[in-house]
């Protein structure tokens, strides 16, 4: 099947053809007719399976052309990075149709996107923060929207977006179609779409769970950071195989170490996104990196979900992820569209129960080799590490709460005086 198969119009097979894409992937192929028709969605996939042009597809092909100024369809996802990746996105598939796509997010001047809104849009893709923002000061007005669009909901969730969520579904038209896509669904998920959705059509194109097939998945057990950082070292060195890597790490300030190291001993631009740099830094790494021009990337999960960076061919987890999840989205970000990919894992002692839970979320062994001969096994531990060992764990037992009712501590350590009433004095009767 191939996208000439699909019921296009002439503008966006163009468009397809200039993206040099022909075929549709199993959840571009299954939502096209669903969505359509109307009908509310609830969209299951996996991290490079497509899902970004699921969407845009039929809602291009169903766009039509108004002098209104107000947006006929708001997509909405977690981060700026997504705002910027899902805007490119449409551009491409709307060039040669006269669509006008605009989008905001938080961090940016919101006096400037209110005059670009001002305007006329017609696909509005936003943060959930920046647009309740944006619909409660009076910038946007609803009245038009056809059709609302929830990508990555689960990592929204997670971001703590459920209030800002629930205020913009009820301040939309009630007669809209709802588009929603996650590679989960949790039971605050379910809760949301029974509240606002009419009878979704469900489409799963990977059960949740399931690792990606085309990834080729290793693990070293390495006892400290020190020797991770060796491992590392040792594997980059090698250009030819790891030409576009992004090494995942578990904090802001070991994404900053490792890059920091890593420029020193390779004697080349590193790049390093998490949430304390500054939104342009973020868009220029990530555009680096995109190109070629930076070879390696340091990233925290703020980069594992969503962001689609084409012909990496090595992840890196420098560290082992909290969440089973994670560990799925951050490889996803290899092996993407028809190519394969690697992943290779590090993990201590104390990281072990993470790779378990990953495995089992997989239902898959991650193999494990052997560390290199020529790497060299540190035992000297980084500060973290030594903290770690220092900290006892002691179980403390409470006191007594102060304030229960009844108690006779007063939340001082010492007792309550006991205190008595003053009599009350009886009026005199007037004679």
């Amino acid at each position: 099947m191939t996208f000439h198969d699909l019921n296009l119009n002439k503008p966006l097979l163009r468009a397809l053809d200039d993206m040099e894409l022909s075929t549709p992937t199993p959840i571009q192929k299954d939502a096209f007719s669903v969505i359509m028709s109307g009908r509310d969605v609830l969209g299951i996939a996996q991290t490079g399976t497509g899902k970004t042009l699921a969407y845009l597809l039929p809602s291009l092909r169903l766009w039509k052309f108004t002098k209104d100024i107000h947006p006929q369809v708001i997509i909405i996802v977690p981060t700026r990075e997504l705002v910027a990746q899902v805007v490119d996105e449409a551009q491409k598939l709307g060039a040669y149709q006269n669509v006008r796509i605009l989008g905001v997010y938080g961090g940016a001047n919101i006096r400037t996107q209110e005059a670009s809104i001002r305007e006329g849009v017609d696909i509005l893709v936003a943060t959930p923060g920046r647009l309740n923002d944006l619909i409660l000061n009076g910038a946007l007005a609803t009245k038009a929207v056809k059709r609302l669009i929830i990508d990555e909901v689960d990592e929204m969730l997670s971001l703590g977006f459920l209030p800002q969520l629930k205020n913009i579904l009820d301040l939309l038209p009630e007669r809209r179609q709802n588009l929603l896509f996650s590679a989960t669904v949790s039971p605050e998920i379910e809760d949301l779409i029974a509240d606002f959705f009419t009878n979704p059509e469900k489409i799963e194109a990977t059960p949740s769970g399931v690792p990606v097939a085309k990834i080729e998945q290793v693990a070293f057990a390495v006892p400290n950071f020190n020797t991770k950082y060796n491992l590392l070292l040792h594997l980059l060195e090698d250009k030819k195989l790891y030409t576009k890597t992004i090494v995942f790490v578990s904090s802001r300030k070991f994404a900053d170490k490792v890059a920091e190291k890593l420029e020193n001993d390779l004697q080349e631009t590193i790049g390093t996104i998490h949430s304390n740099k500054a939104q342009n830094t973020r868009f220029g790494v990530t555009n680096s990196f995109e190109s070629g021009e930076i070879r390696v990337l340091v990233a925290t999960d703020l980069f594992a979900r969503g962001l689609d960076i084409s012909d990496v061919s090595h992840v890196i987890n420098f560290d082992m992820p909290d969440e089973a999840e994670f560990y799925l989205h951050r490889i996803g970000r290899t092996g993407r569209a028809e190519q394969r990919g690697k992943s290779v894992s590090f993990y201590t002692e104390t990281e072990i129960p993470k790779k378990e839970a990953a495995e089992s979320y997989m239902n898959q062994r991650i193999p494990v080799l052997e560390i290199p001969e020529d790497v060299a096994i540190s035992d000297e531990l980084i500060e973290e590490e030594k903290e770690i060992i220092r900290v006892p764990n002691v179980q403390v037992k409470l006191a007594t709460n102060p304030f229960r009712r009844g108690s006779d501590d007063d939340g001082l350590g010492g007792r309550k005086r006991a205190t008595r009433k003053a009599p009350v004095k009886k009026k005199k009767k007037r004679k």
